[in-house]
């Protein structure tokens, strides 16, 4: 069975960091990009940050660029995202995307939310 389990969401103050976690199991963890997207209340998806299957290259979207920061450990099945000086427009519940040719896969999501 695929699954990809996002955690680590929770509430936080303004300033405040978290780290995310997204677990894979079901499929060859190594040969897939994985990415983050975020979703807040009454907007589009947002796809802000990708890592390579080699973690050799990495992407920020600008609004998360210097804040956040991707990673993966290939040998644990897993990645993650470490947040840092989180604000308030940060909350959204966060989802973690598993990708490689034809095969795309989802976690369920976990909320993250800033408070003022």
């Amino acid at each position: 069975e695929v699954q990809l389990v996002e955690s680590g969401g929770g509430l936080v103050q303004a300033g405040g960091s978290l780290r995310l976690s997204c677990a894979a199991s079901g499929f060859t963890f190594d040969d897939y990009a994985i990415s983050w997207f975020r979703q807040a209340p009454g907007k589009e998806r947002e796809g802000f940050s990708c890592i390579s299957s080699s973690d050799r290259i990495t992407y920020y979207g600008d609004s998360v660029k210097g804040r956040f920061t991707i990673s993966r450990d290939n040998a644990k099945n897993t990645a993650y995202l470490t947040m840092n000086s989180l604000k308030p427009e940060d909350t959204a519940v966060y989802y973690c995307n598993a990708e490689f040719l034809q095969d795309e896969y989802w976690g369920q999501g976990t909320q993250v939310t800033v408070s003022g």
